[in-house]
């Protein structure tokens, strides 16, 4: 059933964060209720896509949810959704998105309708614009710490770190304000932006000190951990492997695989410093790295993957994503957070569940991702709590729709 079975929450979203939210709390036990235009929201299509048009992107983000589609321009349309949103109910009255819209669909105007609403909005910025990961990234200075050494071009990163980071705050954001309307039986509107989230981390990691107090702005240093040792080496068959050396324990189980212990003990002479500091390591990592390189350069990975593993270092071989997930066991069907789930208007494919594994709690295997509008009758009828007679009028008159169940998603049915 899930830790949060009987919450329900209301989701109005697009692209990454608040998706990722919705999917967290349903992956929990929550009933999501995901409401999208009839043609599907801004990341209806969205990349990666099947060969046939159909988003893995959408399906991968919105497993477990319930969904309605419905024609949003119309009054009537905005009424229902309000509906929904503030609809009876001491676990209902949850509301996440990142699509606000002043006059409707704000928490003054809902609030108003339910005063305990417990709801969170995700914006771009604190101003209310919008930004995606792309655009956040390099107003703060990432991509020109990011890259080769010695490099002048800016590098964004693929993984959109502050969207997933953003995602899972928009959780705890809810989740915080739901116990606070438990114990004080008051709702909250709480907003936080995608940039803020960003640039909080950047004062938490020290990088804002860095720059007041250091007077250092942070140069590229290519695959180096910052601050203490991590490298990485090209091996003899032609593989590339990342070793880190960030605790004492770690620089000293690599050191003793590699057996280059006397020739550290002799670079710490002439350094007249000792490499047991991280900072040490860091400072002094192109001499340590030059000890090292040869080492791994003389070997295959088969010849020192068991001693790594029996001796605890920390490290791993860089792969692409297919032979990621061609030979990572933590990425197959061995590890219980994964199952093999049949997608319609896509296939069967490897799909993750919730990563986390409660105690007491049997974990939920994931359920698919819904079609668009797959609920939109039994959404109207049971939270809406619309008559029969209005539903068939709502669907006759093109402002809501059902999705065929024949495993197209594309179709819809009226």
């Amino acid at each position: 059933m899930g830790v949060l079975s009987g919450m329900r929450v209301v989701e109005g979203s697009a692209f990454v964060a608040v998706p990722l939210a919705g999917m967290t709390l349903a992956q929990m036990g929550a009933d999501v209720i995901r409401f999208d235009r009839l043609e599907g929201g801004l990341d209806a299509g969205r990349w990666p896509v099947t060969k046939d048009g159909q988003s893995l992107f959408w399906a991968g983000l919105n497993k477990g949810k319930r969904s309605i589609a419905i024609d949003m321009k119309t009054p009537r349309a905005r009424e229902i959704i309000s509906e929904i949103i503030t609809a009876p109910g001491e676990d209902a009255g949850l509301f996440i998105t990142n699509l606000r819209v002043r006059g409707w669909m704000d928490y003054e105007t809902l609030s108003a309708r339910r005063p305990d609403l417990c709801m969170v909005t995700l914006m771009g910025d604190r101003h209310g614009r919008p930004a995606v990961d792309y655009t956040v990234n390099p107003s703060l200075g990432f991509p020109d710490a990011t890259g080769p050494v010695g490099s002048t071009e800016p590098v964004a990163h693929v993984l959109p770190a502050w969207d997933c980071i953003a995602g899972n705050m928009v959780v705890t954001a809810l989740l915080a304000a739901e116990r606070k309307r438990l114990r004080q039986g008051q709702g909250s509107g709480v907003e936080l932006s995608l940039k803020d989230v960003a640039a909080a981390m950047l004062g938490h990691l020290g990088i804002i000190g860095e720059v007041e107090i250091n007077g250092v702005s942070r140069e590229k240093s290519g695959n180096a951990l910052y601050g203490a040792y991590g490298q990485d080496f090209l091996c003899a068959d032609g593989q590339r492997v990342m070793v880190i050396g960030l605790t004492d324990r770690q620089w000293r189980g690599l050191l003793n695989v590699t057996g280059t212990r006397e020739e550290m003990a002799a670079l710490e002479t002439r350094l007249g410093e000792s490499l047991s500091d991280e900072g040490a390591r860091w400072r002094h990592r192109d001499a340590i790295t030059a000890i090292l390189k040869p080492w791994f350069a003389a070997r295959k990975v088969d010849d020192f993957a068991t001693m790594f593993d029996e001796a605890g270092v920390t490290w791993s071989i860089f792969r692409d994503f297919a032979t990621a997930l061609a030979e990572d066991p933590d990425l197959s069907l061995a590890n219980p957070m994964f199952s093999r789930l049949e997608q319609p208007g896509i296939g069967a494919y490897r799909v993750p569940g919730t990563p986390m594994s409660i105690s007491g709690e049997a974990r939920e295997a994931p359920v698919r991702a819904p079609l668009l509008g797959e609920h939109t009758e039994e959404i109207l009828g049971d939270v809406a709590g619309l008559p029969d007679t209005e539903i068939a009028a709502l669907f006759d008159a093109g402002i809501v729709a059902q999705a065929a169940r024949s495993g197209d998603a594309s179709r819809m049915a009226s």
